[in-house]
């Protein structure tokens, strides 16, 4: 099983190697940088260094990075939305230097505009990221969201519309995100459900593009739109349904990236450990 978390609380970035293999993990998720704030400065080259050795000395594959929040590809606001372009180009070209397989990004907010406007304004500025980084082996994830507020993502045809629009799509495919989807209306708790969904996403796009697994319960109702992650088993979806999900034919051997809450010392332990007891 290719399984690990989001890797938080670590003062240089290399050292989130040693806390990924101190749990057990063969895989992880990171903050390159601080994902509340723009960026003020680059990694050191001793710093890049170090990340490239400890990662093939603990053998942690794949390496994602998650985008900081402060970047909104589908803003209607024109200095925040070239600040992100510039930003995501930027963390594009430093994830290939430390070797970083995909970034997972969220698809942003149309604010007070439409649909249709933000997923244009999306679709101009991936065309323009790629184009800049053309050359680059790090892919582009996009990641389904509960739809809250104006958030993009919470359907999948949102996805399909940005891959249609992409010229040059080949580094872009999906991160899907257990709870987003359960908190977005799919009802990922029974068989049927989970089922409807992959047919969705299969029709669409494809399942063969989900390249990473958000694997998370999740704390509201079906349907909610109220973006709240939980312990796995502890959530709606409960644990027979994480159970189906690690175990089902189109998904198991995926990366699986707990975002589960780091409420207690022991947390991330606890849910590896029942991840792994599923996982058959």
């Amino acid at each position: 099983m290719i399984l690990g978390v989001h890797v938080s609380g670590v003062s240089k970035i290399y050292e989130a190697f040693d806390e990924a293999k101190s749990l057990g993990c063969n895989t992880m998720q990171i903050f390159s940088r601080n994902p509340q704030r723009w960026r003020t400065d680059f990694l050191e080259p001793a710093e890049i260094e170090e990340f490239n050795s400890r990662r093939r000395k603990l053998n942690i594959s794949p390496v994602f990075i998650h985008i900081p929040y402060l970047i909104n590809l589908a803003s209607p606001n024109v200095r925040l939305y070239e600040a992100s372009i510039e930003a995501y180009i930027e963390d594009i070209l430093e994830a290939q230097v430390l070797g970083v397989d995909y970034i997972v990004t969220h698809m942003g907010s149309h604010k007070e505009t439409s649909e249709e406007e933000g997923l244009k304004r999306l679709i101009d500025a991936l065309n323009r990221i790629i184009e800049k980084t053309r050359g680059s082996s790090v892919g582009v994830l996009l990641e389904n969201t509960s739809g809250s507020g104006s958030w993009l993502g919470y359907k999948f045809s949102h996805q399909k519309q940005i891959l249609d629009g992409i010229k040059h799509s080949e580094r872009v495919g999906l991160c899907l995100d257990t709870a987003h989807a359960y908190l977005a209306g799919y009802d990922l708790s029974t068989k049927e459900g989970l089922k409807k969904m992959l047919d969705e996403i299969d029709g669409l796009v494809g399942t063969d593009l989900i390249k990473l697994i958000h694997l998370n319960d999740a704390k509201g109702k079906l349907g909610c739109k109220h973006d709240r992650h939980d312990h796995i088993g502890k959530g709606n979806i409960g644990l027979e349904g994480m159970r189906r999900i690690v175990n089902h034919a189109q998904l198991r051997n995926k990366p699986f990236i707990l975002e589960t809450p780091k409420d207690s010392e022991n947390a991330d332990k606890m849910n590896l450990k029942l991840v792994r007891s599923l996982y058959h």
